[in-house]
């Protein structure tokens, strides 16, 4: 879909179609309650460590991700909108400058907020001379390119990091993570 059309314009939209986004929602709601059920009948059986690993528990993971990234598609597509589904937030925002693990800024900037671009990676056929652990090195990379042009569009970047499983926490300690 073209950013050049009427879904995209700065025009209101009226009498857009909900049932299709509808579907979507539900199609995921599906998935999420099958997705509970699998993980307690899972986790009745091994560790919490095994269950993250068993391949009902991975691939019920990729589903709900697709169909996540489907209901993406269809409110973009309907309504030229890009909505933020998947972040996780564990505590309200009622004051974005107040919280305890706010970030030292340089003089005169505001606030700075945490971003963050997440992949999931297979991992590579076999007889290929490369594995997952690899990918560190691949995000690092990234992430020294990302911040050169961060700062070239005039940002500045605090603070950075590439991590593995999870969300990096900026602030946690005291090391030089970049």
């Amino acid at each position: 879909m073209s950013h050049e059309d009427q879904t995209h314009s700065p025009a209101p939209l009226p009498g857009t179609d909900a049932a299709p986004m509808h579907a979507a929602v539900d199609a995921l709601a599906a998935a999420l309650h099958e997705y509970v059920e699998t993980a307690v009948g899972v986790r009745a059986e091994f560790g919490a460590a095994e269950s993250d690993e068993d391949p009902r528990i991975l691939a019920l993971e990729n589903r709900v991700g697709q169909l996540n990234a489907g209901l993406f598609d269809r409110l973009h597509d309907a309504l030229g909108m890009h909505p933020d589904l998947t972040s996780s937030v564990w505590r309200p925002a009622e004051d974005v400058h107040d919280h305890e693990d706010a970030h030292d800024v340089p003089e005169g900037i505001e606030r700075a907020e945490v971003f963050y671009l997440g992949f999931v990676v297979a991992a590579p056929p076999a007889g290929v001379d490369m594995t997952l652990d690899g990918m560190i090195d691949v995000l690092d990379e990234a992430g020294e390119e990302a911040t050169n042009r961060f700062a070239e569009a005039g940002y500045d970047v605090v603070e950075w990091a590439a991590s593995r499983g999870a969300a990096p926490g900026f602030g946690d300690d005291d090391e030089d993570d970049e």
